[in-house]
């Protein structure tokens, strides 16, 4: 009941119904409490968090990842703890708390290094160097929308390992890779490597109906409006705008 319950919310939060996936992951909740599955219980916990970051929340959101962690201790896998240093890592990328970021981030690396196999509960598996570095890569874009002299740099080269790692084939996260380092190249001036990745960006949006993936579209479109555009940058708007409308 608990893992039907949280594959609903993930859903619900990714076609953008966030107050039924509040619901679904309060229900989740409730059902691993009743069933002592602590691990899935800090999964669900997680996903709320995640959710309260969505709505700029991030001390809402870091309270919910220490209780999770809190909750676990170390008893459960490193895959699960690394995923819960990443979303702590987060909240303090939305803060502005640089140094614990990088200091959570590098926690997430210590656990996932001790991943070994397929010891852990299925619903974490997903969670491996290339999720991690995906990860990574958009907490620092993130960021470098703030001080994109600081992060846009290491934001693009940890979405490239991602983007290396899992290929095309990933779907919705090789689309929000595109979509994350087109974003980096604007926002350092380099148009020509934009405008690259927003039609990689497009291509790949195209072939998932993922609503976050067209929300991340969505924020490249402003990069591409101005007297000034260049034709490249205006065929590239054209493409955002065509598939947004469909």
């Amino acid at each position: 009941m608990a893992h039907l319950a949280g594959t609903a919310a993930t859903i619900a939060w990714d076609s953008g119904l966030q107050k039924r996936a509040q619901d679904y992951y309060l229900l989740a909740l409730r059902a691993a409490h009743a069933g002592a599955d602590t691990a899935f219980g800090a999964n669900v916990l997680a996903g709320m968090a995640r959710q309260m970051l969505y709505r700029d929340r991030p001390s809402d959101a870091l309270e919910l990842v220490h209780l999770a962690q809190k909750g676990i201790g170390r008893t459960t896998g490193p895959r699960l703890r690394a995923m819960l240093y990443t979303r702590e890592a987060w909240a303090y990328g939305a803060m502005g708390r640089v140094a614990a970021f990088r200091r959570a981030t590098d926690e997430a690396t210590d656990a996932l290094s001790e991943a070994v196999g397929n010891e852990e509960p299925y619903w974490i598996a997903y969670f491996d160097s290339a999720e991690l570095a995906g990860v990574t890569g958009g907490r620092l874009l993130e960021m470098a929308r703030r001080d994109p002299h600081q992060h846009a740099e290491p934001a693009a080269e940890f979405i490239r390992q991602a983007v290396a790692q899992r290929g095309p084939e990933a779907g919705r996260s090789h689309a929000l890779d595109a979509i994350g380092l087109a974003e980096c190249r604007f926002l350092v001036g380099d148009v020509t490597g934009a405008v690259h990745h927003t039609r990689q960006a497009v291509e790949a949006a195209a072939l998932t109906q993922s609503t976050r993936v067209r929300t991340q579209l969505a924020q490249l479109y402003p990069y591409t409006v101005g007297k000034a555009a260049s034709q490249p940058v205006v065929e590239a708007r054209t493409m955002i705008r065509d598939l947004l409308s469909t």
